[in-house]
């Protein structure tokens, strides 16, 4: 495990790094991106980054009440699950919403609020912890495989 930290003074230092983390995943991305941070800490914005750089078109929803939005990734490259958490009570709701078998299949995992399905979830390949600071910028921490967290620097 690799562990590296950077700042976004902005969305487009967001966008720069969901570009480089999109390059190391592709052709195939197949990986677990667990993200953390309070409310409105940019958890949701990366993701629509990440998922539009890997070549994601048209609208890209949050899961908060749905948990569960899947994309198809273009060029044969995979299936892409953003999973959002939040509203979870019990990290049983995990199982019983019949996610072991879309973890256990090859594709594109991101999981907001992973701490509320804890003890259910596969390792993380790539953990992100954002925190909004009080000029509104973000400090990343990244903590994963080497080839991911070395697309962050």
């Amino acid at each position: 495990m690799l562990e590296t930290e950077a700042r976004w003074p902005d969305e487009a230092a967001a966008q720069a790094t969901a570009e480089r983390l999109a390059a190391a995943l592709l052709p195939s991305p197949d990986a677990l991106i667990e993200l953390h941070g309070p409310l409105g800490a940019g958890k949701t914005t990366f993701t629509r980054l990440l998922l539009r750089a890997l070549g994601v078109q048209g609208r890209i929803k949050s899961p908060s009440y749905a948990v569960m939005e899947s994309y198809e990734l273009p060029g044969g490259a995979g299936t892409a699950s953003h999973f959002d958490f939040y509203r979870f009570g019990d990290p049983r709701e995990w199982e019983d919403a019949g996610f072991r078998d879309v973890f256990a299949a090859p594709g594109l995992k991101l999981c907001e609020w992973p701490e509320k399905a804890a003890g259910q979830l596969p390792p993380a390949d790539l953990q992100l912890f954002i925190d909004l600071l009080p000029d509104d910028s973000r400090r990343v921490r990244a903590v994963g495989k080497a080839r991911l967290v070395e697309a962050l620097k």
